[in-house]
């Protein structure tokens, strides 16, 4: 769920904030800051809670001038892949201009979004959007993508806006008509590559779009740390030349549920961690690698490769069992396909 802090300065300016906040509350998280109206954050520091803010949420929206919304945020700044969407909207609520993150961040389309809901009008500034062109960060974070190298990316957009077509490579199926600026033929100084796998670099500036779609079927002895199962998943990841960014899910068995080690490591990185029981994991389709030890102590042959399978929703085998330290490790990849 999107986390959303709104920050007024005014009276005024906190009605349109509560207007905003009710507009919202049925589908994100909304928290308001109001230090006109909230007696009980008049001592405390504004610049603090933004610096918070600027980690935590996923979305800050300011309601007042631009120019405080710049001030307050840039000291905190720390790229396009890591800065939330940054909002500003006037007092009146008659603007919602995107300010921070436009695309990766999806505040451009979270401005319109918000427009939309309390009859605004959305001040959308970023180039591509503009002209009305393909915007690479912009579709990536709606396919729930990472963008690997972002320094790339004005590359990619400079080329599109002087009327180049971009390269694109993609290990996975297209399913839809490319976009104009978009080729598959050709020797493009600029392209981009989906793909799991970041090794190659077929342009000159090659922009990597990486699908989260990676599951960890994980399965361990009992008090195994967090320390070595992080260690063992980055060994496993560098070995098959995937990134940490592309892991959507890990999933074990049921008895599994609240082993401390995978659960600190799952909240570490914010990733999802979901069990299944040995009757879900054994009707799991395919051929696992099997051990009896396993069978007599969980009453299944294999529990990370079928964790794995289940989970990514009985996509691909990346990586068989592979065992270190009392953890066993499998990774499989959901059967994703590229859509414009």
């Amino acid at each position: 769920m999107i986390h959303v802090k709104i920050v007024s300065f005014t009276a005024y300016g906190a009605n349109t904030g509560a207007k905003i906040a009710q507009a919202l509350n049925d589908e994100m998280q909304v928290e308001q800051y109001a230090r006109a109206v909230d007696r009980s954050l008049l001592h405390t520091k504004l610049s603090r809670m933004i610096q918070q803010a600027m980690v935590d949420c996923n979305l800050i929206l300011f309601v007042g001038a631009v120019g405080i919304a710049v001030r307050m945020c840039a000291p905190y700044l720390k790229g396009k892949q890591y800065d939330p969407a940054v909002i500003v909207v006037d007092e009146n609520g008659h603007f919602v201009i995107p300010v921070l993150s436009g695309h990766l961040g999806g505040a451009n389309a979270l401005a319109t979004y918000i427009a939309d809901l309390i009859e605004a009008q959305p001040v959308i500034t970023t180039a591509t959007d503009g002209r009305g062109a393909f915007a690479v960060d912009s579709w990536a974070a709606a396919q729930n993508c990472f963008v690997k190298e972002t320094e790339q990316i004005k590359f990619i957009s400079a080329s599109i806006l002087s009327g180049n077509l971009v390269g694109i490579v993609s290990d996975f199926p297209i399913d839809s008509e490319l976009p104009k600026e978009l080729t598959v033929n050709g020797q493009q100084s600029c392209g981009i590559v989906i793909s799991i796998r970041t090794q190659s670099h077929p342009f000159t500036h090659t922009l990597h779009i990486v699908p989260k779609i990676v599951h960890i079927g994980i399965g361990c002895r009992r008090g195994v740390s967090e320390h070595a199962i992080e260690s063992f998943v980055q060994e496993v990841l560098q070995e098959e030349g995937i990134p940490f960014s592309a892991i959507r899910q890990v999933a074990s068995i049921t008895r599994k549920q609240d082993e401390l080690g995978i659960c600190c490591f799952c909240q570490k990185h914010q990733l999802p961690f979901v069990t299944y029981t040995e009757q879900v994991l054994q009707a799991v389709p395919g051929i696992y690698t099997a051990s009896d030890f396993v069978k007599q102590t969980v009453g299944i042959d294999n529990v990370c490769e079928r964790a794995a399978m289940q989970s990514s929703q009985f996509g691909t085998i990346l990586r068989r069992k592979s065992v270190k330290n009392g953890i066993t490790l499998a990774l499989a990849a959901e059967n994703w396909r590229v859509q414009f």
